[in-house]
């Protein structure tokens, strides 16, 4: 079975977690069985090996920021960089998209706009319509999505992917297997939900409409088929 570690960056909100479990939970499910998955969480644990060891890297969200710079982040960061070159598959996700862009030569910060939260289309460009993880996928599609960081600048080598009207870049690739997106294909609908009402006090304060955005949360089944095809590409290399 091929083998495929789960880079663990951070914890969700403790209400969420009793609810539905962990990030690694919500990845581990939507990842193709015939996968033999491990977790690594980098915050507290070494890193597992070298990247060639593992036949795919899937690297979740985190509470954290990258502009932080902190010592398991920048490890983290170096280990992904070293992953690219050696052509693992490689998917970054929210934090992970934004870290393996920092990590490449990118920037990572606070999106000048603010937050985006909440279910939003994803505009995907000319360069998706081939591109191995996302062709085959309607132009447009609804994705789950919470971030205040963004990817600012894209690493010099990037193909950008997706974008919307607020963030402009919602995925993109490096090499021919690495791949960052913004948004989170491992959220299910009630998962949003309880993220939307969790945040509901912070949303206000920052003027955002938290009763719209919860009453416009729906499913994103385009959004979460990446993590099975994410598998289907592990297991054809």
């Amino acid at each position: 079975m091929p083998k495929v570690v789960i880079l663990k960056t951070g914890t969700t909100y403790p209400a969420l977690r009793e609810a539905f479990g962990d990030f690694d939970t919500w990845f581990a499910a939507r990842l193709a069985p015939e996968l033999n998955v491990s977790v690594v969480d980098v915050t507290v644990d070494d890193l597992p090996g070298q990247p060639g060891d593992w036949d795919g890297i899937v690297v979740t969200g985190s509470p954290a920021m990258v502009s932080d710079r902190e010592p398991w982040s920048e490890h983290t960061g170096s280990w992904l960089a070293a992953a690219v070159s050696a052509e693992i598959p490689l998917l970054g996700v929210c934090y992970g998209h934004q870290l393996l862009a920092h990590a490449l030569g990118g920037e990572a910060g606070f999106h000048p706009r603010g937050r985006e939260t909440g279910t939003h289309q994803v505009e995907l460009l000319d360069s998706a319509l081939d591109d191995p993880l996302f062709k085959g996928l309607p132009r447009q599609f609804p994705a789950q999505l919470t971030h205040r960081q963004s990817v600012l600048r894209l690493p010099r080598n990037a193909v950008l992917l997706a974008r919307n009207e607020f963030e402009p870049h919602q995925a993109f690739r490096l090499g021919p297997c690495a791949w960052g997106v913004q948004f989170h294909p491992e959220f299910s609908l009630d998962v949003m939900r309880a993220y939307l009402e969790v945040q509901a006090p912070d949303l206000k304060k920052e003027g955002l409409d938290a009763d719209a955005l919860l009453a416009g949360a729906r499913n994103a089944p385009e959004a979460s088929s990446l993590l099975d095809r994410f598998s289907r590409i592990v297991m054809n290399r």
